[in-house]
């Protein structure tokens, strides 16, 4: 009863986050305000709103593999009511293994993809008060994307200036 109760959760959460997240453009970067470190605060009005949406935003590929890159996007939904971790992984990755992460040598679970666009594919989650400070006081995340059930590829996300990019968010 309690896995049916989570999983109903867990797909009510994400109805939220598809219904709430904007559609800041996964590959587009906007206009970059600030640099914080490793992160670029940018600014965009999505097609249909009516005011400018802000993310910091991060690229970056896999070290021993090139044509295997990501971008993290951090952004406040519109009502300002909850964060979201957007990650834009490339086309090919194995989608039911999820996406992995790790931060400092903590292991934080997967999330499922929830679409795949011409671009990529996207994991998104709601960041709750706990990601939020582990991210904030981190070195390194490591995006795990998975080519196949036992290859996965680890993707180094420098931490830098991720506090000071997140208190900047309107």
């Amino acid at each position: 009863m309690i896995n049916v109760l989570r999983t109903t959760v867990a797909a009510v959460l994400m109805s939220i986050v598809s219904l709430l997240a904007t559609s800041f453009p996964a590959m587009s970067q906007g206009v970059v305000r600030a640099q914080h470190g490793d992160w670029q605060l940018s600014c965009d009005t999505p097609p249909g709103a009516t005011s400018e949406q802000c993310a910091i935003i991060q690229t970056v590929t896999a070290d021993n593999q090139p044509n295997v890159g990501l971008r993290v996007v951090v952004l406040k939904t519109a009502d300002q009511q909850f964060t979201i971790l957007r990650i834009l992984a490339p086309l090919g990755v194995l989608l039911p293994n999820g996406l992995g992460l790790n931060i400092d040598g903590q292991d934080m679970g997967r999330v499922a993809f929830v679409r795949c666009m011409p671009e990529g594919c996207i994991a998104e989650v709601i960041m709750d008060e706990n990601l939020i400070n582990v991210l904030s006081n981190g070195q390194t995340a490591i995006f795990v994307v998975f080519k196949t059930p036992e290859e996965g590829i680890g993707i180094p996300v420098s931490l830098v200036g991720f506090t000071a990019g997140f208190a900047a968010l309107p």
